[in-house]
């Protein structure tokens, strides 16, 4: 079987983090377009059911996956065997026609989606992982967006908006303004932090920033989650405009870091989530990237966005080949720095003004319309 024309119920598998969903969104809307009396669901992480309940878009349900080596845990990870025989045994009665693998190269994620039951399986594939009934070759150095409609589309979904588009909820502005009111003055969010510390600019040069968009009237907020409040102290550390630079670390969820970024007006940030957020809802962006990250995460527009590369190859503090991207090849360097740390404040600056220039000019367009 090749195909099923008419499928009452599609499986996506997606159980990863907050820019792995953004990227795979033009896809879900490509399945949404060509069968829109399917119900699609995403086997997702607990985030995605708290996060996408309710919520528009082209996401019906979500099933959250157990703990599982590889999807949603670590690789090595013993699964609990009769949680997931449980669980399968569930899949099995949702009676899935598709199910979609849109996780991974497939070494664990498809011998777990051929166990679903579905009448037909689509989705990546490296050389060593199981077949699919239509496979799709898993090259790591290529764009994610792209990646995941070249699956979709061997079912016959397409689309030609390719850029990411994320929606906002009354709730999620609901949420951003209990924290942050309403600001008299033009809003800028850094977020200083990344979960792979390779992909983090330094915090001084972030301080910097915030100080220069608080010169030019901005109020700045720096925003992180747990683990990235080492990041952000640091950042606050080295800030001049404490007045005008407010520490959002944790005090935000999803919904309302959504509001937040809906309602900003620029979003400086290293090669993470939030990033590719504030780029589905439009927010302009600077973004700094590792080199080989450019390629997988590279915007699919330029008018609202910057990104700025990083071509170290080598690590800064034992001259060693890192570790490739996505892989954890042993005998490569582990050090936890920066790769990201050449790309200059002075750079950053000059991406700001452009899209600054850019809003006053549009600004001036509008106005024009509006008297003529």
């Amino acid at each position: 079987m090749t195909n099923i024309p008419n499928p009452k119920k599609i499986a996506v598998l997606r159980a990863n983090a907050l820019g792995d969903y953004i990227f795979v969104l033009p896809a879900l809307q490509a399945l949404r377009n060509k069968f829109q009396d399917a119900e699609i669901v995403l086997l997702g992480r607990p985030w995605h059911k708290e996060y996408l309940d309710g919520r528009p878009g082209p996401v019906d349900r979500v099933i959250v996956v157990p703990p599982y080596p590889g999807i949603s845990e670590r690789e090595g990870f013993e699964p609990d065997q009769d949680e997931m025989n449980a669980f399968y045994d569930e899949m099995k009665k949702e009676h899935f026609d598709i199910a979609f693998q849109l996780h991974g190269g497939g070494g664990n994620s498809n011998p777990f989606l051929l166990k679903l039951g579905a009448k037909l399986t689509v989705g990546l594939k490296t050389p060593f992982a199981a077949a699919l009934d239509i496979s799709v070759p898993y090259v790591y150095y290529f764009s994610e967006v792209l990646r995941y409609l070249e699956v979709v589309a061997k079912v016959g979904a397409k689309t030609t908006e390719i850029e990411p588009a994320a929606s906002v909820t009354p709730e999620d502005i609901q949420e951003a303004r209990n924290i942050i009111g309403f600001p008299e003055k033009p809003v800028a969010v850094i977020h200083p932090g990344a979960s792979d510390l390779r992909r983090r600019w330094p915090g001084e040069h972030f301080a910097e920033i915030a100080d220069d968009l608080a010169a030019k009237g901005y109020i700045v907020y720096v925003t992180g989650v747990p683990f990235e409040q080492e990041v952000v102290d640091k950042v606050m550390q080295h800030v001049q405009a404490k007045d005008q630079v407010i520490n959002l670390c944790n005090k935000l969820k999803l919904s309302g870091m959504t509001g937040l970024l809906s309602l900003a007006d620029l979003l400086i940030s290293n090669d993470t989530g939030p990033l590719h957020l504030a780029r589905a809802l439009k927010t302009p962006t600077v973004g700094i990237y590792w080199f080989g990250n450019l390629i997988t995460g590279l915007p699919m527009s330029t008018s609202y966005n910057r990104s700025l590369l990083s071509g170290i190859l080598n690590c800064p503090l034992c001259g060693l080949a890192s570790a490739k991207f996505g892989k954890d090849d042993p005998g490569t360097c582990k050090h936890d720095t920066s790769f990201v740390a050449e790309v200059s404040v002075d750079a950053v600056r000059e991406s700001i003004e452009e899209l600054i220039e850019l809003r006053i000019s549009e600004e001036k367009i509008e106005n024009q319309s509006e008297a003529a």
